[in-house]
């Protein structure tokens, strides 16, 4: 009787979720439609799916995206596109002040299929809060037909950034995985991290390439660059960050961000033009 209660209540929770997930999807007449919330540090957005094409940003706070094996670390100056159907879950590491736009699919038409790391610029970012602020664009509302073309626009032709991380699923290699994404900027060799998982360095290296695509070194570096970028977004000094991240010597990670990037990390951060603040408030 009991488990049959629980099912239930399971049940009903699914149920639940899955309607009120279908109720940001826009409806007949209307081509986008948002959502403003503010999470609390330490929450977590279970894994689920949206039938609309979706736009994942904060004005403060560093979002952590889930989607299969990757991971995305999203500070502001940045949001995350998710195409129609793709699951995906949310922890909010720190207190997150987030605008989301959910977006009839085929409206944006971005260069390649998948997530993407988007560049928000001053203007995209207005062009979502006032999205935001409205709650829907109509198809029949010329002002909001306007708005829609302009941040349609704007969200086809933004840049994107790698700073994303595959993660492998493999029980040992997950292990040693974890241990870097937890701590950075420990510089470990690899074969202390493989005796602290049971496995040798061969077998690691092998599960590496066959299910992240590149060997050990080459994602480790792929990791500290990620959180090189939250951490550079957020303020910190070039020195701060490549000492926070692993490197003894700040010219070394210079060299690898530029080698990555395209420019050094402070003509990089100095690039992302300062926001401007916002008064937020708890829907």
């Amino acid at each position: 009787m009991f488990a049959a209660s629980m099912e239930l209540c399971q049940n009903i929770s699914a149920m639940r979720q899955d309607k009120i997930l279908r109720d940001y999807d826009p409806r007949p007449g209307v081509s986008v439609t948002s959502l403003a919330f503010e999470y609390t540090a330490g929450f977590h957005v279970a894994e689920h799916a949206h039938g609309s094409d979706q736009l994942i940003y904060a004005i403060r706070g560093v979002m952590e995206v889930f989607s299969g094996q990757s991971m995305w670390l999203i500070p502001p100056h940045f949001a995350l596109w998710i195409p129609a159907r793709t699951c995906h879950r949310i922890d909010m590491p720190q207190a997150v002040s987030m605008r989301t736009l959910y977006l009839r699919p085929g409206l944006v038409a971005r260069p390649s299929p998948g997530c993407a790391v988007l560049h928000v610029t001053p203007l995209l970012r207005e062009l979502i809060v006032e999205t935001v602020r409205i709650g829907q664009l109509r198809a029949r509302n010329r002002h909001e037909c306007a708005l829609r073309d302009l941040t349609v626009l704007h969200l086809t032709k933004a840049s994107s950034a790698p700073i994303f991380v595959t993660v492998p699923t493999e029980a040992r290699a997950l292990c040693v995985a974890r241990t870097v994404l937890d701590h950075p900027s420990q510089s470990r060799p690899l074969a202390a991290l493989c005796a602290d998982a049971g496995v040798g360095v061969r077998t690691i290296q092998r599960i590496f390439r066959k299910e992240v695509g590149t060997d050990f070194a080459t994602w480790r570096r792929q990791v500290r660059l990620t959180k090189a970028v939250e951490l550079l977004a957020s303020g910190c000094s070039v020195k701060e960050v490549a000492f926070a991240v692993g490197y003894s010597q700040p010219s070394a990670f210079v060299d690898t961000f530029r080698r990555t990037f395209g420019a050094t990390p402070k003509a990089w951060a100095v690039s992302l033009e300062k926001l401007p603040r916002e008064e937020t408030h708890q829907p």
